[in-house]
C-alpha cells in the first residue's frame, strides 16, 4: 500500500476515524495504530509479517535481558543476539545474491571455475528502515542510554509504526517510544502544520517527481541515444526526481503522523542548498546520517585519532552507508565517492562557510558559490547512484553538455521549469525565513490559496500512473 494510491486514502480515512473515536482509551487507540500498521505492511506481501514481527521479538527480549543483567559478557551476548538476528535477516534477503555474484565473478577472473548460485527471493519492502531502527534500540540499552519497554504491544507499535514503516525517517526509541505510551492531545497549529505537509509532500511526490521520471527513465534507460544538453536535462530530471519522490514521502509520513498527535524526525532540510558535503549530510536523509554518525562513525573513532584514522572513518562510513541503499556495485561507488568528497572538504576547507555569519555581499556571494558548487557534485552522484553500470556511468559524465540542442530540448527545459518552479519559490521562501514550516503559520486567508493551488496542481498535473516510492527498494 502506496501514500498515493486511493487505496491508501481509504484506509487512513478507516484508520483515522477510528484513531478519534477512541481518543479516551489510550491502550485501545494504540491497537487501533497496531492492527493497521499490520494490515498496511501485509497489504504488500503478508508472509513479511513473520520477519517484522520475528524482528520485534528478538529485540524486546534481547533489550529486556541486557538491562535486567549486570554481567558484561551477558550483556555483549544478548546484544550479539539482536544485532546477529536483525544483519543476519538484512543480508540474507537484501544481499545473498549480490555477494554470490561478485564472488563467482571474481573467482572465475582468477582462474577458478565457479557457478552463480541464486536464490529467488523478494526484497522486504522497508528492511533497511526497521532494521536500523531496532538495532538502535538494542545498541542504546547496552549502552545504558536506555531503559527498555517492558509493554510488548508498545514495542510492537513502534517497530511498525506505518507513517515511517518503509521509508523512514529512521526513528530512536527515545524520541518515539515515549510517544504511544502517553495520550495524545492533538493540537491546532499540529493540524495546520499537518494539512500544509500533506499537501506538500503529495504535490512533491505526483506533480514534480512522477513527471519528472519520465524524462529521468528515458535518457537513463537509453543513456547511448543522449548526448550534450538533453544528457544534462534527463540527469537534472533524476536529481529533482529522487529529492521530491523521497522527502515528499517523508512529509506525508510526517504530515499524517502530526494528524494524530505524533511528531516524527525532520528527514530533509533543504538539502540542495548545502555549502559542502558534510552540511549536505546535515540536510539529507539526515535519520540515516544521524544514525551512522552516532553508530558507526564515532564508534570507528570518529575524528579523535589523528587525521588519517579521520579520513579512514569518514570513508568506511560512507561506504557503507551507500551500500546500505542496495546491493549493486553503482551504490557502493556513490558511498565511496561521498567518503572521498567528504575527506577532500575537510582538509581542504576546514572552516565550513555555512557556519560562518554572512554580514556583506560578498560573504553571501562567495557562499552562492559554494552552494552551486556542491549542488554540481551532488548531480555527479545522483549520475552514479542512478547508472546500471560503470560504463554508464562513463558515458554520462563524458557527453554530457549545453551543445546538441533541438526543439525536443527546449520543449524538455520548458517543462521541467514549469514543474520545478513552484519547488524552487517555495524553498527559497523556505530558506530565507529559516522555518520550513512557514506557509502552515500564515492567516488561513492566506493559506487557502496557496492550499488550492497545490491541491489543483496535484488533480490537474499529477502523474495519474501509481508509482512506488524509490526508496521504496532500499
Amino acid at each position: 500500500m502506496i501514500f498515493n494510491s486511493w487505496v491508501f486514502l481509504a484506509f487512513f480515512s478507516i484508520v483515522y476515524t477510528l484513531y478519534l473515536l477512541t481518543r479516551r482509551h489510550l491502550r485501545l487507540q494504540n491497537l487501533v495504530l497496531l492492527v493497521a500498521s499490520y494490515v498496511f505492511y501485509g497489504f504488500w506481501d503478508w508472509r513479511f509479517l513473520s520477519l517484522l514481527f520475528a524482528s520485534t521479538v528478538i529485540d524486546f527480549f534481547a533489550g529486556r535481558a541486557m538491562a535486567a543483567s549486570q554481567d558484561e559478557r551477558r550483556r555483549r551476548l544478548f546484544l550479539a543476539v539482536s544485532m546477529s538476528a536483525n544483519l543476519g535477516m538484512l543480508g540474507f534477503f537484501k544481499y545473498f545474491n549480490f555477494f554470490a555474484e561478485s564472488t563467482t565473478a571474481l573467482l572465475n577472473a582468477l582462474g577458478m571455475q565457479a557457478d552463480f548460485i541464486t536464490l529467488n527471493i523478494l526484497l522486504p519492502a522497508g528492511i533497511s528502515f526497521y532494521t536500523f531502527q531496532t538495532m538502535s534500540y538494542g545498541i542504546d540499552i547496552y549502552r545504558r542510554k536506555l531503559q527498555p519497554t517492558q509493554r510488548f504491544l508498545d514495542f510492537m507499535l513502534f517497530v511498525s509504526f506505518f507513517p515511517h514503516l518503509v521509508a523512514g525517517p529512521i526513528m530512536r526509541a527515545t524520541a518515539l517510544l515515549p510517544q504511544f505510551t502517553r495520550k495524545r492531545h492533538i493540537r491546532v497549529d499540529q493540524v495546520n502544520a499537518g494539512l500544509f505537509l500533506i499537501l506538500w509532500g503529495y504535490f512533491k511526490k505526483v506533480v514534480v517527481a512522477d513527471n519528472l521520471a519520465v524524462t529521468a527513465n528515458n535518457v537513463f534507460n537509453n543513456y547511448q541515444n543522449y548526448q550534450g544538453m538533453d544528457l544534462l536535462l534527463g540527469i537534472l530530471a533524476f536529481t529533482f526526481q529522487i529529492y521530491g519522490d523521497f522527502s515528499g514521502y517523508t512529509d506525508i509520513a510526517r504530515g499524517i503522523s502530526k494528524l494524530m498527535g505524533f511528531e516524527l524526525n525532520l528527514n530533509f532540510n533543504l538539502p540542495y542548498l548545502a555549502a559542502n558535503p558534510s552540511d549536505f549530510w546535515e540536510r539529507w536523509h539526515i535519520s540515516l546520517s544521524s544514525w551512522l554518525r552516532d553508530y558507526l562513525y564515532i564508534p570507528l573513532g570518529g575524528n579523535r585519532c589523528g587525521s588519517v584514522r579521520t579520513y579512514r572513518n569518514l570513508f568506511l562510513t560512507m561506504l557503507l552507508g551507500g551500500l546500505w541503499h542496495g546491493a549493486a556495485w553503482n551504490f557502493v561507488v556513490w558511498g565511496a565517492y561521498h567518503g572521498l568528497i567528504l575527506c577532500a572538504f575537510r582538509r581542504l576547507d576546514p572552516y565550513p562557510e555555512h557556519l560562518r555569519e554572512h554580514r556583506t555581499v560578498g560573504d553571501s556571494l562567495r557562499l552562492a558559490a559554494k552552494v552551486a558548487f556542491m549542488f554540481m557534485l551532488t548531480v555527479i552522484g545522483w549520475v552514479i547512484f542512478r547508472s546500471g553500470s560503470l560504463e554508464q556511468i562513463a558515458y554520462m559524465l563524458t557527453h554530457v553538455g549545453f551543445g546538441d540542442r533541438s526543439w525536443t530540448t527546449v520543449s524538455t527545459l520548458w517543462r521541467m521549469m514549469v514543474l520545478i518552479s513552484p519547488l524552487l519559490l517555495v524553498q527559497g521562501y523556505q530558506y530565507f525565513s529559516k522555518d520550513l514550516l512557514i506557509l502552515s503559520k500564515w492567516k488561513p486567508l492566506a493559506r487557502v490559496p496557496v492550499y488550492a493551488f497545490l491541491l489543483l496542481a496535484i488533480i490537474l498535473l499529477g502523474s495519474r500512473q501509481t508509482t512506488e516510492f524509490i526508496y521504496f527498494q532500499f
